[in-house]
């Protein structure tokens, strides 16, 4: 774990606010995610990552473990392909007929982007665009995942794909289409790989969750496994089934029809990956706010930080402050749009100037708010890194 000096000493000539990546712990986390892949490929989310650089840092780690990039949008798989990245998987369905048209002559050039679908009306659509662009396009099935107990939805809405006798039409039709190839399927288990179940203070909340999670786990299994053998039955030379992410590599790389996870948070390990239960990776990214403001002698008050993660509302969202350790973000104001106070325990001293480093809830996402990452390597800032913001970029 680092400490307050460390980044204090290190960032003393870079003005606030400014966001920072640690590559030592990045790597650290780069090796234990892949210490744990138990044999099965690893597909890097880019959502969570928001960098091309820190992207190819991954990606050429260990070429041989990573089986290429789960992009959000089609505009950004499009730009990581003209970086030179390949094998490109777009984790959510596109309709635009021009980004299609686009995405089609990436394939005329040798690259490789697939496209996402779950439903024949999603393939009757590429297959058309396919046509008048004289190009078959690579597509992924997407089998929701979630898990369905009396009164409660365990999972996320995604597909309204969820069993076999579903999938099956869907299958059969991207089989019979010209102008489409049928790849891969996606199931994404998110109950799992997406649900803290080690939150203080919520001792019971977390045992329920964790049973939970253990009794996903069977019916995933039997529902991914039926439907990967009828498409293997129909289309042998499928090229990878994926399942994810960060937090279930250990249960997602246990199944045998499996050939690839994709892991993109813990990279970077944000605040909210600090609560489960079965695994911990370093605090890789965060950044840095200013105290401006001492309007009590518990309380400093820093410029910005209100950089509040997407999801559900509720306080697990909110940035969390890191170091020096023992700040704590006040219940009524939270971390603010232009002003973040904080509470200062007993026998610590803030200073007007110093900094306060604070981690985003999320992974990514702080990448939208900072132009570059401020890199550390081996106790020095070696540079800086340009995130899709700095970039120009705007996907989402």
């Amino acid at each position: 774990m680092r400490d307050y000096e460390y980044y204090r000493a290190l960032f003393a000539n870079i003005p606030k606010p400014f966001a920072f990546l640690d590559l030592d712990l990045l790597d650290e986390n780069i090796r234990d995610i892949l210490s744990r892949r138990n044999g099965k490929k690893i597909r890097v989310a880019s959502k969570s990552i928001r960098c091309v650089d820190v992207l190819k840092r991954i990606l050429s780690s260990d070429p041989d473990a990573f089986s290429g990039v789960m992009a959000f949008t089609a505009e950004e798989a499009l730009y990581l392909s003209q970086h030179g990245i390949r094998e490109i998987l777009i984790g959510y369905p596109v309709w635009n007929r021009a980004l299609i048209e686009e995405i089609a002559k990436t394939g005329q050039d040798g690259g490789s982007i697939t496209l996402m679908v779950d439903s024949v009306e999603h393939l009757r659509h590429l297959s058309d665009v396919g046509q008048q662009a004289n190009a078959v396009l690579s597509v992924c099935l997407d089998v929701d995942m979630s898990t369905s107990f009396p009164g409660l939805h365990f999972g996320v809405h995604r597909s309204p794909l969820a069993n076999l006798e579903q999938a099956r039409p869907v299958i059969d039709a991207a089989l019979e289409l010209p102008f489409v190839r049928l790849d891969g399927l996606m199931g994404y288990e998110a109950q799992i790989a997406g649900v803290g179940d080690a939150y203080p203070s919520q001792a019971l909340k977390n045992q329920v969750v964790r049973q939970l999670k253990h009794r996903s786990i069977k019916p995933i299994l039997n529902r991914r496994r039926e439907v990967v053998s009828y498409l293997l039955k129909r289309q042998p030379d499928v090229r990878f089934i994926n399942g994810g992410g960060t937090g279930s590599i250990d249960t997602t790389t246990a199944e045998d029809v499996v050939t690839e996870v994709t892991v993109g948070s813990g990279f970077y390990a944000p605040g909210l990956f600090d609560n489960y239960h079965s695994f911990r990776y370093r605090p890789a990214i965060g950044y840095a706010i200013e105290v401006v403001r001492k309007p009590r002698s518990d309380i400093v008050t820093c410029a910005g930080g209100g950089y509040v993660a997407s999801g559900a509302a509720g306080t697990d969202k909110l940035p969390k402050p890191y170091l020096p350790q023992g700040l704590k973000l006040l219940a009524n104001e939270g971390a603010g749009e232009v002003q973040t106070p904080l509470r200062v325990p007993a026998g610590m001293e803030l200073s007007l100037g110093d900094p306060v480093f604070m981690r985003h809830s999320k992974a990514g996402e702080l990448c939208e708010r900072f132009n570059r990452l401020y890199c550390v390597q081996n106790g020095s800032v070696i540079g800086t890194m340009s995130t899709y913001r700095g970039d120009g970029q705007c996907f989402l």
